[in-house]
């Protein structure tokens, strides 16, 4: 049998993650706190706008601070309305799709892949 280390690996930074994004979804942001989120817009099961995915055909770095709107963690996946050019765009995003994340004021990170 051979183990999947990077599949195990993986599984626990996203966990990582969901927890970090728990933590939000219940409090809010406290402090200077804010995330950087990196995901591949080319995933299948990310849902956004098209003009938008248009414009981020692979990939796309999202900050979670101030003004989000709708935000909702699922199993597989984290809901969020953010505004772009005063435009807001509710997008979907699965935890799989996450290339990585980061809290500035914490000075910490994760790449998830």
């Amino acid at each position: 049998m051979k183990i999947e280390y990077s599949k195990i690996l993986k599984k626990n930074l996203i966990n990582v993650f969901r927890d970090v994004l728990k933590i939000v979804e219940k409090n809010g942001f406290k402090e200077g706190h804010h995330l950087y989120i990196t995901f591949k817009t080319d995933d299948k099961n990310v849902i956004m706008p098209n003009w938008l995915k248009n414009k981020y055909p692979d990939k796309m770095t999202i900050i979670m601070q101030h003004e989000y709107w709708n935000f909702e963690i699922r199993k597989d996946n984290f809901n969020i309305t953010l505004s772009f050019d005063d435009i807001k765009s509710d997008i979907k995003i699965p935890f799989d799709s996450v290339i990585s994340f980061a809290d500035p004021y914490a000075n910490f990170g994760l790449k998830l892949i």
